[in-house]
């Protein structure tokens, strides 16, 4: 049967009923996306670890930074072979490695026994974040083109899961730290929680290892390397028997030239037909990291207290993040293949514009002045008479109270007590910074989370769809590591009013950028997106 008579894949809205086949494809993508998972709960995880270890390992702003941008500066390494090596051995094989790496992380971590060891331990894990990369150019290439999006869009589901995950664990970890029981001296928990959080961690990564053993190799990567009779076997699993052939010969279509040198197809990425998707895939990955999402995952409870409301409510804050955060994306994969990618792109940068300017505006309105009691209990504490001296004086905004502070007590000292100086002076409306950041995460969930996956695994070409995700990777990963790294700075420096209001502005510039490049690929198979896209180097304003 021809290319052009098969069955039309490229309905407007998915079927209401899935066939056998579909069923089958999506138990594989929701196996596979199990590494968003193990990603959503490493990368957060960290945020009821900071409190802990800073002062622990006596740790300045730039060291937290590193403590956490360790895993996504790993990622950039990551993003650099991961791609390559999955075109050459497989995507499977890659993913079982990841998988390992997971858990030799986990375990690392929960046992370090200082800041080496632990940042050694995080950039192992960050090795593992190649599943963020891999697992939707797996899923795209088993998808039918009527539930791709809504498939890809199941391993962003899995990351935020895996973020709600770390941030009850940290509570309940927490709470029971503190609540004496003979079981939590037991095992350490009381003195060690934060090794507990981190160590947890290896139970789901050893699972993800077991279940990947029952996932197929991508027929797609069979058929680019000469195992066609192979990834037909394959294809009558996820495909219906109709269009098995036709599949075939469009896959292997499309894979002209997908034997060339590494070298060869990261010089195609940027050849001129290629410049729009190029841009594309620059502009929302650079977006999705530079609108802070990952300053409010990885720091969520040290944002909070900031607030004024403490550490115990702050760790309970961040677990609505969480709840959020999974509602939204739910939403985003019932909506992306009805009303498109492009749409919930312009409406989720709109409302991370709203939001972060919310709580930039809620850390601007704050005052701090300490009571005359708290100053002469911190006084006694800290054995700083001069402390009492503080007591009813008025500070605008953050850096000038945390700078009276320190000059009295010393900047470690301040850093690993803000929590408590803040709490007992803040004057503000801690619900605004509430809003604004569920309101943020609400708008980042629907959006550039699952979105900007969805669109890299569509948009370049088979041939070098392995490479270009790497580049995107990178890129990605690089902007991220910056963001986590100086956001302490930020705070210590900028304060929290200047910091989140850079972010405001940061995601309108995105989102103007987005709303006049981006085309839409909504309801198209990977190969006719190639041929659209690939045509010329003009902008599309679809």
């Amino acid at each position: 049967m021809p290319i052009d008579e098969e069955p039309d894949e490229r309905n407007t809205e998915p079927e209401r009923r899935l066939n056998p086949t579909d069923r089958t494809a999506l138990r594989y993508a929701a196996v596979i996306s199990l590494g968003g998972f193990l990603f959503g709960f490493d990368a957060a995880v960290i945020s009821g670890v900071i409190g802990f270890v800073t002062p622990l390992f006596d740790l300045d702003e730039f060291q937290i930074g590193l403590v956490v941008s360790a895993p996504s500066l790993a990622a950039i390494f990551a993003a650099l072979t991961v791609g390559p090596v999955a075109d050459q051995i497989g995507r499977k094989k890659v993913m079982l490695a990841l998988a390992l790496l997971y858990t030799v992380s986990a375990v690392a971590s929960a046992f370090a026994p200082n800041l080496t060891t632990l940042v050694a331990a995080r950039f192992i894990g960050g090795l593992a974040f190649g599943t963020l990369m891999l697992a939707p150019i797996y899923i795209a290439e088993i998808a039918p083109a009527k539930l791709r999006g809504r498939m890809v869009s199941v391993n962003q589901l899995n990351i935020v899961i895996g973020f709600s995950a770390a941030y009850f664990a940290n509570y309940f970890l927490l709470e029971a730290s503190q609540s004496g029981a003979e079981w939590v001296g037991a095992i350490g928990l009381d003195e060690s929680a934060w090794r507990w959080m981190l160590g947890i961690e290896a139970i789901p990564a050893a699972a993800y290892f077991l279940l990947m053993l029952l996932v197929p190799e991508s027929p797609r990567w069979l058929v680019l390397h000469g195992q066609a009779e192979r990834a037909a076997g394959i294809l009558e699993r996820i495909t219906p028997a109709a269009r098995i052939e036709g599949k075939l010969r469009e896959i292997a279509a499309s894979a002209a030239g997908a034997g060339e040198s590494l070298w060869n197809r990261l010089r195609q990425l940027f050849r001129p037909e290629l410049r729009l998707v190029l841009v594309v895939g620059l502009i929302v990955g650079i977006a999705q990291q530079a609108s802070g999402i990952n300053s409010v995952y990885f720091y969520a409870p040290t944002i909070f207290e900031q607030s004024g409301v403490g550490t115990n409510a702050a760790f309970m804050q961040a677990t609505y993040i969480g709840i959020i955060n999974v509602i939204f994306t739910v939403f985003a994969i019932l909506a992306i293949d009805r009303f498109g990618r492009k749409p919930l792109l312009i409406l989720g940068l709109a409302g991370v514009f709203v939001s972060m300017s919310i709580t930039a505006y809620g850390f601007h309105q704050a005052s701090y002045r300490m009571p005359a009691e708290a100053a002469a209990t911190f006084a006694e504490r800290f054995e700083t008479p001069g402390l009492e001296q503080l007591a009813g004086v008025s500070y605008d905004n953050d850096i000038e109270f945390k700078a009276a502070i320190s000059g009295l007590i010393g900047e470690s000292a301040m850093r690993a007590n803000a929590s408590e100086f803040i709490q007992s002076s803040i004057r503000m409306n801690p619900r605004l910074v509430l809003i604004g950041i569920l309101g943020f995460v609400a708008s980042f969930a629907v959006s550039l989370g699952p979105v900007m996956w969805v669109l890299f695994s569509e948009i370049f070409p088979n041939r070098i769809r392995g490479i270009a995700m790497s580049v995107m990777g990178v890129v990605n990963s690089g902007v991220s590591t910056g963001i986590q790294f100086i956001f302490p700075w930020q705070l210590e420096n900028l304060g929290t009013a200047l910091t989140f209001l850079l972010y405001a502005v940061v995601s309108l510039v995105c989102l103007v950028l987005v709303a006049r490049l981006l085309p839409e690929t909504r309801g198209r198979t990977l190969e006719e997106l190639e041929r659209e896209l690939t045509v010329s180097p003009r902008v599309s304003s679809s």
